[in-house]
């Protein structure tokens, strides 16, 4: 009789949701490898035994794609092709009793904050000694860098506190560890990400310390980006501008989300800010870092929103002429102060009225597209697709900016910066050509 051989675990990470997410898996992917069990990350090849859904629990849509993705995966395992199934993320924090009575094929559901329970599946303990130490799910050259986790504000409509608590910062020590070791495997840029960056250091520090981090983040050899995403607008800490503006290596450009521009909006939204503030915090910014690059995030048909709200909303952008613009459509979330509002703007109203603002920004977008042609930028290389290069400058982030399209029988490194002029200009995108360094620039950079 032949002796059964036991099958190694292989283990495969599904994120979802947002950059905050992906960083959670990176650390659990890293604490995995670290006491030896094989791990990947969004595998197509179907040679793994056991799955992890990462999900996101913020809006309506988010949470249906975490659910159908859940069954996929359970449907896999009833077919005989997984052994186990996890759940974790921002949906099983939120929603953990439903999601058990309702799909109770999943072998575990796990909250956000419960890492060294999911490692207790694989009989190891979590590794203190391994903070920092991820597997990165990023193209070398860039990763993002969590600076706080949770988060302290009000807002009617979000539900983030509820799945991811209060805020709580990480040291600036461990903060700057994290970026020299991702320095060294290869990463040049860093994204900072928070659920709120401009809180950083209040609970730890008793004050606001961006500032202080950006410095010491700043001082970190080899760190040639440094971007910032998510700043809360009320109360915004001036003082960040300074270093911005005195550090190369961070980047002009502040993702900083205002979610209306309404005062009946904004009010019932407790963002805690005015149009007028929010008119006038745009106007000092770009005073004190001239060209800077300004993102925002946009709500649409959140409960009493009017035509003459939308409207106004269109005026803002047209004011403040942001450079770039996302939107979103209101999701009515339970056990947020928005929910008790009645939900009176129907699904079709909302995606027409988010449209007709995008439509407003597709203009500015242009029109600020076009005011770079003939100029020359630094350009991060970040892949090459249907025989071209697509990289970004200083003022785009990965994913959700423009893009720079690079038509050249050069070959390029990805990872590797070069300057590029701008020649067309699209409504997102650009379009250049590769300035090879003059000789005076090669012998400067030799010394």
């Amino acid at each position: 009789m032949k002796a059964r051989t036991l099958k190694r675990d292989k283990v495969n990470i599904i994120t979802l949701g947002c950059s905050k997410n992906m960083v959670d898996s990176e650390v659990l992917s890293g604490q995995l490898k670290a006491n030896e069990v094989d791990v990947v990350h969004e595998s197509g090849k179907r040679d793994h035994n056991i799955v992890i859904v990462n999900t996101c629990g913020f809006i309506d849509k988010a949470k249906e794609e975490s659910i159908n993705t859940i069954l996929d995966q359970v449907n896999l395992k009833k077919k005989g092709k997984l052994d186990k199934v996890y759940v974790t993320g921002c949906l099983s924090e939120r929603y953990k009793q439903n999601l058990e009575e309702e799909i109770p094929e999943v072998d575990a559901y796990f909250g956000t904050m419960e890492l060294p329970q999911i490692l207790k599946k694989f009989d190891i303990d979590y590794k203190a000694e391994l903070v920092g130490e991820r597997l990165l799910s990023t193209p070398s050259h860039y990763a993002y860098l969590k600076i706080s986790e949770g988060c302290n504000r009000t807002c009617s409509f979000c539900a983030i506190p509820l799945m991811r608590g209060n805020h709580v910062s990480k040291p600036i020590e461990q903060l700057v560890a994290e970026a020299e070791g991702l320095v060294k495997r290869g990463v040049k840029e860093v994204m900072l990400i928070a659920q709120e960056l401009t809180y950083y250091g209040l609970d730890l520090y008793k004050k606001r310390e961006l500032p202080k981090l950006l410095h010491a983040l700043a001082d970190v050899k080899g760190l040639e980006w440094i971007r910032l995403h998510y700043a809360y607008p009320s109360k915004f800490p001036m003082e960040i501008l300074d270093v911005i503006r005195e550090r190369d290596n961070i980047c002009k450009y502040i993702d900083m989300p205002l979610q209306h521009a309404s005062n009946n909006m904004l009010k019932s939204m407790r963002r805690q800010i005015t149009r007028e503030e929010m008119t006038q915090l745009v106007h000092d910014i770009r005073e004190r870092v001239p060209g800077i690059c300004l993102r925002t995030t946009l709500i649409t048909g959140y409960p009493g929103e009017t035509e003459a709200d939308v409207e106004e909303l269109k005026g803002f952008l047209q004011e403040t002429r942001f450079d770039r613009v996302g939107i979103f459509t209101y999701s009515h979330e339970e056990n947020t102060s928005a929910y008790d509002l009645v939900n009176d703007v129907p699904a079709e109203e909302k995606e027409r009225r988010a449209q007709d603002i995008m439509e407003v920004q597709q203009e500015i977008s242009l029109e600020k597209n076009q005011e770079k042609v003939g100029k020359t930028f630094k350009v991060l290389i970040d892949k090459r697709e249907s025989g071209r290069y697509l990289g970004r400058t200083e003022f785009d982030s990965v994913e959700v900016d423009n893009e720079v399209v690079i038509n050249t029988t050069k070959r390029l490194a990805i990872g590797e910066f070069v300057n590029v002029k701008i020649t067309k200009a699209y409504d997102y995108d650009l379009e250049g050509e590769v300035v090879e360094e003059g000789i005076i620039e090669k012998i400067k950079s030799l010394f």
